[in-house]
């Protein structure tokens, strides 16, 4: 029999329709559920959108089909759910000619994008896992730039929280590695980072609008009212005037440096947390494109101004008080800086990065003092902080606690967003206030030296071999994702990286690997910093020795953190199979 219109498929007929009330149409296309009722046809795939649950197995009562699984409830007309969480099931048109019933085997939308983008809309408005996979697989097939997706959950979480949160700190996060990430792992990256802001925002308070004062002062006398109002707590005061800067025309760079300086009064605020929501903040802008600052950088003021600072704490006093220290040096900076004239050939970071790592804070602070009249400029001092850093990660002593590696973690993030900042801010202002935050750092980092007692191995130095591991770079990612599936393999995880960087082999892939192994579990809000940080520094030093230790370190706190259940993981699979029209119900009972 020939098809009516082109793409259609013979059905049954009408009689035999009538007579047993439903039809299955199987195919090259997906399993096509035919419904009589009422005196009318209606066609709809016939896997349940949540699970893939047959739909012909379900039961149909005044027009609502009903899946027998989970008891998803669909308008038969529509194929819209009555329950959000199930999503709306795809339907067909239906033709009938001289007493037969023909179906459209297509499954789409006149417009996938539009559709998607909607569908994404609700996911993040309810916070529903399998709408938000499906979404965001759905507007990748239909070709919509990585970073209109990113936009779009960015404004979402912006708009519908009262500040900036951790599920927008691992959108941008992630979103920053979608250059190394292959198709799969994107697709992962962009639903963790959707799921991760709906979350965050599911039950909030929307953010209201605040707007910038009528005036536009000078940028020193911004700068200097965002320091006032950070320093007594007064969020309305900070906002208007951070909206004020905005309004004025100030770039990135200038906006950062004030920013920055406001930040710094306290001293290393929330364990270096408050700074690295800022630099998020300047990061997504990037991303999604500043003429969102309006929307995005404020949200950041609440957390900088409530803030809880080091100076509170007793280790920062007792038995050194380090805190006077920062501040004595932070007098001296401008003299420094002035007379030394940061010199671009400068390269001495690995050296002060070891020298930061000492047991002396004043030796500590007078290591970054004779850089800066050697030539360091202010990113250059942050590039060695970071360094030494990520050395406390990859040399992280396993006999500590388990939580201790969390210790560890918040230095380097926070140096790898001071890092950032500092560069961003390059020579647009004088960086000198900003400067201090080094100095914040740098103390933050001798406070957790006790971390490396004993100090762990770094595989490769002083002419270890590593001769017993494979050397074929397939075989070494694939049992490296392999350590990642058995606990307590911090060790062999950094053993793998460094064979596979020191035979030569692609970093791209490494770095690959590594975020597979992340975004397959249900990891915590700290390994998508960690493994960020690891990259964007790694790319700072390239395939260096410094390099290769900072993916080491990133490769040991994953390997500290991993297995999980990886019950998103699921969740994204489920959705990838539906939208390819995989019959997973089938293939599990199979």
């Amino acid at each position: 029999m020939d098809a009516p219109n082109k793409g259609f498929a013979f059905a049954g007929s009408l009689d035999e329709l009538k007579a047993k009330g439903r039809l299955v149409v199987h195919g090259r296309h997906r399993p096509i559920l035919v419904i009589y009722d009422r005196g009318r046809v209606f066609a709809l795939d016939n896997r349940c959108p949540h699970m893939g649950f047959p739909l012909e197995r379900g039961s149909l009562d005044d027009g609502i089909l009903t899946c027998n699984w989970h008891h998803a409830r669909f308008d038969l007309e529509s194929g819209c759910t009555f329950d959000l969480w199930a999503d709306d099931v795809p339907i067909c048109p239906i033709e009938v000619h001289n007493g037969e019933v023909w179906v459209k085997t297509t499954f789409g939308h006149a417009n996938p994008a539009a559709h998607w983008r909607q569908r994404l809309a609700d996911g993040l408005a309810h916070d529903l896992g399998l709408v938000l996979a499906k979404a965001v697989h759905g507007q990748l097939a239909a070709d919509v730039p990585r970073a209109d997706i990113v936009r779009q959950v960015a404004l979402f979480g912006a708009q519908n929280r009262d500040g900036w949160g951790v599920g927008l700190t691992i959108l941008t996060a992630l979103a920053n590695l979608l250059p190394f990430l292959p198709e799969e792992e994107a697709y992962l990256a962009l639903f963790h980072g959707a799921r991760r802001v709906a979350a965050d925002c599911d039950g909030e308070a929307p953010r209201r609008d605040r707007a910038p004062l009528e005036s536009r002062p000078d940028p020193t006398a911004l700068k200097g009212w965002l320091q006032r109002w950070s320093n007594v707590r007064h969020r309305e005061a900070a906002e208007r005037t951070l909206l004020t800067a905005i309004a004025s025309g100030l770039s990135p760079p200038v906006l950062a440096d004030i920013l920055l300086a406001a930040e710094t009064e306290r001293v290393f605020a929330d364990t270096g947390h408050s700074l690295d929501f800022i630099n998020k903040a300047f990061e997504c802008l990037d991303l999604i494109g500043w003429e969102h600052a309006p929307a995005v950088l404020p949200t950041i003021v609440g957390q900088m101004v409530a803030a809880r600072g080091a100076e509170e704490s007793t280790a920062w006093r007792q038995p050194a008080d380090l805190v006077a220290l920062c501040e004595e040096t932070a007098k001296q900076l401008p003299d420094l800086f002035a007379a030394s004239r940061a010199r671009p050939g400068w390269s001495d970071h690995a050296t002060l990065a070891r020298e930061l790592l000492g047991d002396d804070p004043v030796r500590i602070v007078g290591s970054l003092k004779a850089a800066v009249r050697a030539g360091a400029a202010p990113a250059d001092l942050g590039r060695s902080l970071a360094y030494g850093a990520a050395l406390r990660v990859a040399r992280f002593g396993t006999v500590n606690e388990h939580a201790d590696w969390e210790t560890a973690h918040h230095v380097f993030t926070f140096a790898n967003a001071l890092h950032q900042m500092l560069d961003r801010i390059g020579t647009a202002a004088d960086g000198v206030a900003a400067v201090r935050a080094v100095l914040h750092g740098a103390m933050a980092l001798y406070l957790t030296r006790y971390l490396n007692v004993p100090p762990a191995r770094i595989p490769g130095e002083n002419g270890e071999h590593l001769d017993d591991l494979p050397a074929d770079a397939d075989t070494i990612l694939a049992t490296l994702l392999d350590a990642f599936d058995r606990q307590r393999q911090v060790d062999l995880a950094a053993k793998l990286v460094a064979r596979h960087l020191s035979l030569g082999h692609s970093p791209q892939a490494l770095i690959a690997t590594l975020a597979r192994a992340a975004l397959r579990e249900d990891a915590g809000f700290h390994a998508y910093q960690m493994l960020e940080a690891g990259v964007r520094q790694f790319t700072a030093w390239g395939n260096t020795d410094a390099g290769r230790h900072i993916l080491i370190a990133v490769a040991r706190y994953l390997a500290a953190h991993s297995p999980t259940e990886r019950a998103a993981l699921q969740t994204a699979d489920i959705a990838r199979r539906l939208m390819l029209g995989a019959e997973l119900h089938q293939e599990a009972g199979a």
